[in-house]
């Protein structure tokens, strides 16, 4: 059993047609991320679609997350306790240490290993996800 602490999410139905929506988000950035060669952007579309899958898979639960500090983390925490899968938290912590790196400490710059590797493992994520909504 999951436990989704008020502070952060709050408890709410989505309907079919908006969790339809929350995916075709997650499946655009995924796309531009694997499509472009510009490193930065393949980083920052990965990041984006590797918490829209969190975000989709939160709402299946029945929750939204509140936006507030923390929320990135809580939403990587919920993926990888719904998809039962630790490497999600370590490898989704360690992008989004990067972004914030990269968004808060004037630039970080992003390696091609580690821009490949995030995609990667943001494709394995999103095939994980796919398994758990059907």
């Amino acid at each position: 059993m999951i436990y989704f602490e008020n502070q952060y999410f709050q408890k709410i139905e989505f309907s079919k047609k908006e969790i339809e929506q929350f995916i075709v988000s997650a499946k655009r950035d995924l796309k531009i991320a694997l499509d472009s060669d510009i490193l930065e952007v393949v980083f920052k579309f990965s990041y984006d679609a590797l918490i829209k899958i969190g975000i989709i898979l939160i709402a299946g639960e029945g929750y939204k997350i509140r936006s507030q500090a923390g929320h990135h983390i809580k939403i990587l925490e919920k993926l990888s306790q719904i998809l039962n899968d630790e490497d999600v938290m370590v490898f989704g912590n360690k992008m989004r240490q990067d972004r914030n790196l990269g968004l808060y400490g004037g630039g970080h710059f992003i390696s091609e290993k580690d821009s490949l590797e995030y995609i990667k493992f943001v494709k394995s994520v999103f095939e994980k996800a796919k398994e758990k909504m059907k």
